[in-house]
């Protein structure tokens, strides 16, 4: 449950700062919706906690990406050795970072990657489903564990990210099985594939969908049938930080639909989100849309890793900041005519 008499005196005391009232625009929104949040007059995002699942997706074996599947691992190694842009974004707003391998096709042996692996990637839904449905729960509990011992380490905003060659294709099934859309409005280039890839990966998505009928509100039918492990942990590392009062500041394309899938799970979760971006991929808008949040940048970006929320991240800050202000009475300032009842 939100604290909506805290954001109410926070709306009267950002009313009484040294600015003609309303002139923020929406940093004042931000700061009322955090407070909201947190139970707090005046909260606090940092340090920002970045946490990366991880896991491959059988559907790739249907040439719906550019890249191949080995890409998934390699870029894991990559995010542990800092090399990636989420590690070089993360360190600029200093947050603590974390990779969860969920599902990764091969072995890492790899001490600072966590290790949660459900199985070696979701079997291909285009030929069964994707994962039995005590995979699914397994998946949703890791996220679920993993983002609270990052809150126990005192984070106060969570950006979820993922890594997992093919997940455009998974994310965009699971967003045409919960809107009811033509899939040929959602599915995008993904990482870049050209226009026949492009038509094979929405064929292989309304195939799929015919064969496996997932239901449009069952969170783990869903998973179970055409999802990923690292969508479903990134769902339940959203429930985490609800439960706690953590703000979560979602990512690109595949986050959302993964905090779609964490609606259907507890519909309380949606009042802990903000929309950091918004993506290139044609479904992300249809997404932000159901979840009825706008974002707060839009710069063209389709890269995932929760790189376009790390952007995002000062915007937020920025709207704390501002709760710091003078107030007229304090700055002896008078009060112009907006001020009037």
């Amino acid at each position: 449950m939100l604290y909506e008499q805290i954001g109410e005196e926070v709306r009267n005391y950002i009313d009484q700062l040294t600015k003609p009232r309303g002139s923020l625009g929406r940093l004042e929104e931000l700061a009322i919706d955090i407070a909201k949040m947190t139970g707090e007059r005046f909260p606090s995002v940092t340090p920002p906690g970045v946490l990366v699942f991880a896991a491959d997706h059988g559907i790739a074996k249907e040439g719906v990406s550019a890249y191949p599947q080995e890409v998934t691992a390699q870029m894991v190694l990559n995010f542990v050795r800092g090399g990636a842009a989420i590690n070089v974004f993360s360190k600029q707003i200093g947050a603590i970072f974390s990779v969860v391998d969920v599902g990764v096709a091969i072995d890492i042996h790899e001490e600072r990657v966590i290790d949660e692996k459900v199985a070696y990637g979701t079997k291909n839904f285009a030929d069964e489903q994707a994962m039995t449905k005590e995979e699914a729960e397994r998946a949703v509990q890791a996220g679920y564990r993993q983002a609270n011992a990052m809150i126990d380490h005192d984070i106060r905003c969570l950006i979820v990210g993922e890594m997992g060659i093919g997940n455009t294709t998974t994310a965009s099934a699971l967003l045409a099985a919960i809107s009811g859309r033509n899939v040929a409005e959602l599915v995008g280039k993904g990482t870049g594939v050209r226009d026949e890839a492009l038509k094979r990966k929405r064929d292989v998505i309304e195939r799929a969908l015919v064969k496996h009928k997932p239901s449009a509100s069952d969170a783990i039918d869903l998973l179970t049938k055409i999802g990923g492990f690292e969508i479903a942990a990134m769902a339940g590392a959203m429930i985490a930080a609800a439960e706690r009062r953590i703000p979560i500041l979602l990512d690109g394309f595949i986050c959302t639909v993964a905090a779609l899938i964490a609606e259907r799970l507890d519909e309380r979760v949606v009042h802990y989100m903000i929309a950091g971006h918004r993506s290139q991929e044609p479904g992300h808008r249809i997404a932000l849309e159901l979840l009825h949040k706008e974002p707060l940048l839009d710069l063209r970006m389709r890269l995932g890793e929760g790189s376009g929320a790390a952007v995002a991240f000062p915007i937020v800050n920025m709207a704390l900041a501002m709760l710091h202000m003078a107030t007229f009475s304090s700055a002896n300032v008078a009060t112009g005519s907006d001020h009037d009842e």
